[in-house]
């Protein structure tokens, strides 16, 4: 019996395992963790840890770190794949989620936030590598549109159990926190016994540098961080403080999200392929400095809970269109340069968030609708960016200027 083990872990091996597979469960693995702790994390701050505005602003600071020196990767690369790396970074994801819980104090949180952060952010930075390098261009909208509704459906069931288990079964913080993060530390495992180390394409560069001909990329991924970083800090926060949510009904509120994500994702991935990286981008941002007008809109007319609840479904589902980006950068990028350049981009990504949300933390106290202003004037700067990316990307042709004009 001691044998059969070993004998079947080499035919899954040998038989079934393909990179495609362990993608798929790499994009279940995080969001089980990292959901949970966005969903329960206001919640938690606020009716634990009596938090305001500005110890969530520099908490959601600190997390960021992590991003901006997603840099770090090229050099963890030097001694692991980055495969491996995508595990282990899952592994501290999974095991901080399940410390959180435990460390309610600022500075306990402030630990167990910059843990997960490092294997949040390197986890992301080395799955969109594989991701770029692994699946083919011509299939890569509709894969990657799979693969957010995986990761949806993850947290559509994680979700679930605290929407319909919270107040029936008496849920606690820690022991949400915990199941989350163990699950995730789980799948991690089977990631890393059941699956070969597979080869990439190509041999990917260890240096870092910064390429002139990427630079429409880095402002996209600049403008995107930043926009972002309001919507995860301040979009939930306020749900919690001006609208008074408890944790199920936020929770159900997320579950929503994911649910219609399951449905959408692949049709977005559908609309990145049939039409284009340039115009999905503009619909996306034209569509988030809207979003994000109505929000202020909130604080000016003081609009109800319900109005405040759509504009946050809306706001996630033209996320999904960012699978343009990714994309855009893998039709006009080296295949050497994924890698390096992935982080890179990640890190260019994280340069506001540094510094945004605690900046952002003290001016919601004074003023929230502004909070909402800055993130729309961000969106209109990405959407201007994104008007010169070329109808038909290709190296040489990475922006409107370049090349042939198009």
């Amino acid at each position: 019996m001691g044998n059969l083990i070993p004998l079947f872990i080499d035919y899954y091996k040998d038989k079934i395992a393909h990179p495609i597979v362990l993608l798929f469960l790499l994009a279940i693995a995080m969001p089980i963790s990292f959901a949970i702790w966005t969903a329960l994390l206001n919640n938690f701050v606020i009716q634990i840890s009596n938090f305001s505005g500005v110890e969530i602003g520099w908490l959601q600071t600190i997390r960021e770190i992590p991003g901006f020196l997603a840099v770090g990767v090229l050099i963890l690369l030097i001694f692991l794949r980055e495969q491996n790396l995508a595990i282990l970074s899952l592994f501290a994801l999974g095991l901080a989620t399940a410390a959180t819980g435990f460390f309610p104090s600022f500075s306990g949180l402030l630990v167990t936030t910059l843990i997960g952060s490092f294997g949040f952010h390197y986890f992301e930075t080395v799955n969109q590598s594989l991701q770029l390098q692994w699946i083919p261009k011509e299939k890569a909208p509709w894969v990657m549109g799979l693969l957010i509704s995986a990761g949806s459906a993850a947290s559509l069931v994680a979700y679930s159990i605290v929407v319909f288990g919270w107040e029936r079964f008496n849920f606690s913080f820690s022991y949400v926190y915990v199941c989350a993060g163990f699950t995730t530390v789980l799948i991690a495992l089977i990631c890393f016994i059941f699956f070969p180390r597979f080869n990439s394409p190509v041999k990917q560069k260890g240096k870092l540098k910064i390429k002139r001909k990427y630079l429409l990329y880095y402002l996209l991924q600049f403008f995107a961080g930043a926009r972002r970083q309001i919507f995860i800090v301040f979009a939930t926060f306020m749900m919690v403080e001006k609208f008074g949510l408890h944790v199920h009904e936020l929770t159900a509120l997320f579950l929503i999200n994911f649910c219609l994500n399951i449905i959408f994702a692949p049709i977005m991935g559908r609309v990145v392929q049939i039409f284009g990286e340039r115009i999905s981008l503009c619909i996306e941002y034209a569509g988030l400095t809207l979003v994000f007008l109505a929000y202020a809109g909130i604080y000016y007319w003081d609009w109800g809970v319900q109005i405040a609840i759509f504009l946050f479904i809306v706001d996630h589902l033209f996320f999904a269109l960012s699978i343009a980006m990714k994309t855009y950068f893998q039709k006009i990028a080296d295949p050497s340069d994924i890698a390096p350049q992935a982080a890179v981009a990640f890190t260019i990504n994280h340069i506001a968030a540094v510094f945004l949300p605690a900046f952002l933390g003290y001016l919601w106290i004074i003023y929230p609708s502004l909070v909402f202003q800055v993130a729309s004037a961000l969106a209109v700067m990405s959407f201007i960016t994104s008007i010169f990316i070329p109808s038909k990307p290709a190296p040489g042709k990475e922006n409107i200027f370049s090349g042939t004009r198009t």
